[in-house]
C-alpha cells in the first residue's frame, strides 16, 4: 500500500512535457511565418510574381458601406454610398505623409480623364490641413473624398498599406483591388482588363 507521503515525492507525469510543448508554440509560429515570408521572397525572386497583387476577401462581395465626413476646405462631397451608387468606382485610400501616395498621384490624375471611371477618395488618418496642401501641390483627381482620421474605415475595406485602390462595380460590388502604388503593369495586367470586364467587353 502507499503512503500519501509517497506520493508527494513521485514526479507528476506530464507537466514537464507540457510545458516543453508550450516553450515550443512561439518557434512553431516564428517558423511559419519565416516559411511564409521566404516563399513570397523567392516567388518575387524567381517567378517574378508581384506581391502587390495580394488577394482580398472583399472581392466579388459589395463594398463596405460609405459614410465619412468630407475633407473640409476642399469643395468636394463627402464619400458616402451615393457617390459611388451606378458608377463605375476607383476607390484610392490615401494620405499626405505616405510617399508611395505621392509617386502614384500622377498616375491617377491620368485616370480621371478616363470617363469610364468615378474616382474618390478616403483620406487615412491624416490632417485635413496636410491632405489640402498634397491636394493643392499635386492636383485633385477625386470626384469625393471622406476622412478617416482613427482608421476604421480602411479596416472595413480590408487594407493592408497605402496606397490601396479598390475598383467597384456600378451595383456596389468589389471588382479588383490594388495594392500599393499603381505600375504601369498593374495598369495593364490589372486594373485595365477589370475595368473592361466590367463594362462588358473582350479582355486584350
Amino acid at each position: 500500500m502507499t503512503t500519501d507521503a509517497g506520493n508527494k515525492d513521485q514526479p507528476k507525469s506530464g507537466g514537464g512535457t507540457g510545458r516543453y510543448l508550450l516553450a515550443l508554440i512561439p518557434l512553431i509560429v516564428f517558423a511559419c511565418i519565416a516559411l511564409a515570408v521566404g516563399k513570397v521572397m523567392y516567388d518575387q525572386e524567381v517567378h517574378g510574381t508581384d506581391i502587390s497583387a495580394i488577394p482580398s476577401a472583399l472581392i466579388g462581395t459589395k463594398a463596405p458601406k460609405l459614410a465619412l465626413p468630407p475633407l473640409e476646405g476642399s469643395n468636394l462631397p463627402a464619400l458616402t454610398d451615393e457617390a459611388i451608387k451606378g458608377k463605375l468606382t476607383l476607390v484610392n485610400v490615401f494620405a499626405s505623409w505616405c510617399v508611395p501616395c505621392r509617386d502614384e498621384h500622377p498616375v491617377l490624375k491620368e485616370l480621371a480623364k478616363d470617363g469610364r471611371l468615378n474616382i474618390v477618395a478616403i483620406n487615412y488618418k491624416d490632417t485635413s490641413e496636410n491632405a489640402l496642401r498634397f491636394l493643392g501641390e499635386l492636383g485633385n483627381p477625386y470626384n469625393a473624398i471622406g476622412i478617416d482620421p482613427n482608421g476604421s474605415a480602411a479596416i472595413d475595406w480590408g487594407v493592408y498599406g497605402i496606397p490601396e485602390s479598390y475598383l467597384v462595380a456600378p451595383d456596389g460590388t468589389i471588382l479588383y483591388k490594388q495594392v500599393g502604388p499603381f505600375t504601369p503593369t498593374s495598369l495593364k495586367e490589372g486594373l485595365y482588363p477589370a475595368i473592361a470586364k466590367a463594362q462588358g467587353k473582350p479582355v486584350s
